[in-house]
């Protein structure tokens, strides 16, 4: 089984995704940031290198979905190849940061890799506010995150709204994550998990 989970920058995902690994003792497949040779130089130029990132995302995700399929196992995925293509490509864009040309290859291939996979069983979908997405990616720390602008976490949080309103994929579960603590409070993640048992029970 694939679960996948996901949601604007800071939103948790990795940290749930590792949690819930923990507890369901699923696989866990994260996000490449710490071996991304983009993403340095994609936050000092965003135009110069918005196509070799995401193409670099792209990639990565594929191979992760086929690996996933392939393994067996019940895996859990931090974040997904849909969301490259349905709200950071076409962000970048509309904002002038990636010319008509990149992006209309980009969609080429990504319409031939959907066609190719199967979408996961399950979609997490992270749901926070802006004021906390801010708060939670200066907790962290991450210096090349220090010049995302409230300007583009927006942008991006209005694009997760829109394609969850029309995600038909497969079975979605929304959690709306502004007041809950799932890191600190066992209360938060029991909540969670049970919301998730009652997905995973209704799949079979």
């Amino acid at each position: 089984m694939h679960i996948a989970v996901a949601g604007n920058i800071g939103a948790g995902k990795t940290t749930l995704t590792g949690l819930l690994a923990k507890h369901f003792k699923w696989e866990a497949n994260f996000e490449d940031v710490v071996d991304n040779p983009y993403l340095d130089d994609f936050y000092t130029q965003m135009e110069r290198w918005s196509f070799n990132l995401q193409i670099y995302f792209l990639n990565h995700r594929y191979r992760q979905v086929l690996d996933i399929r392939q393994s067996g196992k019940t895996t859990i995925q931090d974040r997904t190849i849909y969301e490259d293509a349905y709200i950071f490509a076409p962000n970048l864009h509309a904002m002038g940061l990636m010319t008509n040309r990149d992006f209309n290859n980009y969609q080429s291939l990504f319409e031939l890799m959907e066609s190719l996979i199967q979408p996961p069983d399950l979609l997490i979908y992270l749901r926070s506010s802006i004021p906390n997405l801010v708060k939670q990616i200066h907790k962290r720390g991450r210096e090349y995150e220090n010049s995302i602008s409230i300007d583009y976490l927006s942008r991006l949080n209005e694009r997760y709204e829109a394609w969850i309103h029309g995600y038909e994929n497969g079975n979605l579960l929304i959690i709306d994550v502004d007041d809950l603590d799932f890191v600190s409070n066992p209360e938060d993640l029991g909540s969670i998990i049970n919301k998730i048992d009652a997905q995973i029970n209704g799949l079979f």
